[in-house]
């Protein structure tokens, strides 16, 4: 799963980085939560635009949109054919972009806490899934991460962990007009273990209220 991750860096690095138009305002997050507004990119086919989603995927017929906290991940395996999600997944797909994302290992002294990054440390996309809930001035648009299982790097620490699309596939994942399942599935894999890192961090980043640049910070460093 994928239940905390970072995004630290500026908005202009990121346009220049996967060019989307963005006009709103973006602070550094060292550990960003459940049902808080994430950076999410959406696209028409030609043209890519950013924008902030609530994360926890509310879908357009739920009744109550406390739905979703039970939201924030939505397994590749079987995505086609889930009511909450097989509708988002044909049309509806995002980026969710990061730099970072937590996960714990279970220890015989509790969980501790990783870090997982990119070797190069730049920025990455998860796929993502979107929707819009509500009527009139009332809209919610939110989304969730779709995750798969494990790579190398990640396999020792937890099963599963988010979807990093390579750059060569945003285009194709943010096409609405795109339909073909089985290409969309083929896109839904672990990303190439040799690429990312990961580090114990400090367990102060199990409380969501605890958002600061120490938490980024190898524990083996304090």
């Amino acid at each position: 799963m994928c239940g905390r991750f970072t995004l630290t860096l500026g908005v202009l690095q990121l346009q220049n980085t996967f060019g989307f138009e963005f006009s709103g305002e973006l602070v550094p997050h060292y550990n960003i939560a459940p049902s808080q507004d994430i950076l999410t990119i959406t696209g028409d086919g030609s043209s890519r635009f950013g924008s902030l989603m609530r994360w926890g995927l509310v879908p357009f017929w739920a009744k109550d949109p406390k739905i979703g906290y039970k939201m924030i991940n939505a397994r590749s395996e079987g995505i086609e054919t889930k009511a909450s999600f097989k509708g988002p997944f044909r049309r509806n797909r995002c980026l969710i972009l990061a730099d970072g994302f937590y996960e714990w290992k279970k220890t015989e002294e509790g969980k501790q806490p990783y870090r997982f990054i990119m070797k190069d440390e730049k920025p990455f996309a998860f796929a993502g899934l979107w929707d819009t809930w509500g009527r009139g001035e009332d809209l919610l648009q939110s989304c969730t991460i779709i995750t798969t299982r494990a790579n190398e790097t990640a396999s020792d620490v937890h099963d599963r962990m988010p979807v990093i699309l390579p750059e060569e596939a945003y285009d194709d994942w943010l096409d609405p007009s795109l339909s073909d399942i089985t290409l969309l599935k083929s896109l839904l894999v672990p990303y190439s273990a040799e690429e990312m890192d990961k580090y114990e961090v400090s367990p102060k980043v199990n409380s969501p209220r605890n958002n600061t640049p120490e938490l980024l910070v190898p524990v083996n460093s304090f």
